[in-house]
């Protein structure tokens, strides 16, 4: 087990939340360090939100010893508020989850969106294609995946919620492309998309999820899913059982750590089946 004490050789990098106990980042970054060889450490530090602010001053100031790390739940918009320099990805999405000291400086990103399309360059090639995306929840997972399908050049992104005033919320954030619809609309604005996300947590842990008629989606529409606990969630088992490709969401959570990883140790890991199988071993475990 690597030493993570202050004598540890190499940089030493953070993931904090609180709770924290569950990340499996240590786990993604300890074994790109191992595998690349790279002298340095990552640690999960649970910090609670009263003491956020000190543990940033600290991590300025060079006393913490770290020279960045992953932000992670409640943390994101606090990260983002104390940066130095927060880039314009964090700042449309008002929230970052990752930190890196340069210059004297703290910088900040947020990585989540480029792990998702990442994710699905790798595991569906050509998805991007699409002219119109479905998007199913406006919590703060979806910031993120708007913000990246627009970029990337999607024209139509159709944002289904509960409450419709959550979703027109976000589309005033986003702007044109992003069109707030309430749950009732969610067949209709199905016709003609070329890709379906949900970024609510239903079907979460095995619980139950609402069962959706995909056959509206074009026939060559991917389904995808930020929730990756089970792996093959049940709107993806019901996409799969009609016909549809599907990513899990796995790989947005492996992908979103490669840029952190090198800004802190200066070598920029591979996502490979190894690793994969390395946090699905993990995630069988608990």
């Amino acid at each position: 087990m690597m030493d993570d004490s202050r004598e540890t050789f190499g940089p030493r990098a953070f993931v904090t939340g609180f709770p924290i106990k569950h990340s499996r980042s240590p786990l993604i970054h300890g074994y790109w360090l191992k595998t690349l060889g790279v002298p340095g450490s990552y640690r999960a530090q649970e910090v609670a939100p009263i003491d956020f602010p000190a543990f940033v001053a600290s991590l300025k100031s060079g006393e913490s010893g770290f020279v960045g790390g992953n932000v992670t739940i409640p943390h994101k918009e606090m990260a983002f508020r104390l940066a130095d320099d927060p880039d314009t990805l964090s700042e449309e999405l008002g929230a970052s989850n990752t930190l890196w000291m340069e210059e004297g400086r703290l910088k900040a990103t947020n990585t989540d969106g480029r792990g998702f399309t990442a994710n699905l360059d790798e595991k569906h090639p050509g998805w991007d294609k699409a002219q119109s995306a479905v998007v199913l929840g406006a919590g703060g997972a979806s910031r993120s995946i708007i913000q990246a399908l627009r970029d990337r050049g999607i024209k139509e992104i159709h944002l289904v919620n509960r409450t419709i005033e959550r979703a027109k919320e976000l589309s005033d954030r986003f702007g044109q492309s992003v069109n707030a619809h309430s749950l009732a609309a969610l067949s209709e604005v199905m016709h003609g998309a070329g890709l379906f996300v949900n970024t609510t947590s239903l079907g979460m842990d095995g619980e139950d999820a609402p069962v959706i008629d995909f056959s509206p989606l074009l026939s060559d529409a991917v389904v995808t899913d930020v929730v990756y606990v089970p792996l093959k969630t049940p709107f993806l088992v019901q996409a799969e059982q009609q016909g549809f490709a599907v990513v899990d969401g796995l790989g947005m959570l492996l992908h979103q750590a490669v840029p952190g990883f090198e800004k802190w140790f200066g070598h920029r890991p591979h996502v490979d089946e190894k690793l994969r199988t390395l946090i699905i071993r993990d995630m069988d475990k608990h």
